[in-house]
């Protein structure tokens, strides 16, 4: 990541909020027999969801009984995951960093990072999670990763991305490598799951997914205009029945923290 981006890492989507909430993926059902048959979470547990933003992630987990700490610095991001699931009575929202979390040692069972390792500071993180997770529980580091070449759609979204996103290639999560991950966590316990997903968009759909993402510029911006005309272009020419396909992986890295 470049040092301009970690810089502002926690305040790159405070205008992009409306847009995250409404247009950003969630993840396959079968995510938590995953997590069930490999990391053991199988009953109500007290989970710490870091980096949570507006909570995607944390609400998955809320649903299926568990008490969530949502820890996420920017404060439009925690804000909006605070109104979304104030249904929910075992959601706690914190303010705080995966570096510096605020919960106390050995307090949570399970550990989740959902679309936001890549911004986090990682020997920081490491030596945070060690600390909050209780002897024997488990971290899953979650992406969602876009298929970049599996369609002539997905091949022509990629060019545009690269062409206008203002740094696209400086912050994608794929710039860490499987041996940072597998280091991060406790030796020999590192597992890589991976489950297809996807997302099928209407123009407006697709207009406010590519609005979401932190490296687009914002109107005002000189290369906003130019980029919403050739997506349009990108759209015509490649929907089907009024929609485009964004299909994923989502890719799950689990692994225990070293005591």
């Amino acid at each position: 990541m470049s040092s301009s981006a970690s810089k502002n890492s926690t305040q790159r989507f405070s205008d992009r909020v409306e847009n995250y909430i409404r247009w950003r993926p969630g993840y396959p059902d079968d995510l938590f027999r995953i997590l069930a048959a490999d990391a053991g979470l199988n009953q109500p547990s007290q989970v710490a969801d870091i980096g949570s933003g507006t909570g995607i992630s944390a609400e998955l987990f809320l649903r299926q009984g568990h008490t969530v700490y949502a820890v996420e610095p920017n404060r439009e991001m925690r804000q909006a995951a605070e109104t979304l699931l104030a249904r929910y009575p075992q959601f706690r929202s914190l303010d705080g960093t995966a570096e510096r979390t605020t919960l106390p040692d050995g307090s949570v069972d399970f550990i989740v990072a959902a679309q936001a390792f890549h911004w986090f500071d990682v020997e920081k993180t490491r030596a945070e999670f060690s600390r909050i997770l209780k002897k024997g529980g488990w971290c899953a580091l979650l992406w969602n990763s876009r298929r970049i070449d599996s369609t002539p759609f997905l091949r022509a979204y990629e060019s545009l991305l690269n062409e206008y996103g203002t740094d696209y290639r400086e912050i994608q999560h794929t710039n860490i490598d499987r041996a940072t991950l597998e280091a991060f966590f406790a030796p020999g316990t590192y597992k890589y799951r991976s489950l297809y997903n996807e997302q099928r968009f209407n123009w407006e759909g697709l207009r406010g997914r590519v609005l979401s993402s932190s490296y687009i510029p914002v109107e005002g911006h000189p290369q906003h205009a130019p980029l919403m005309q050739k997506l349009e272009e990108i759209f015509e020419t490649h929907q089907a029945a009024g929609q485009v396909c964004f299909e994923y992986d989502t890719e799950i890295q689990l692994g225990q923290m070293p005591c």
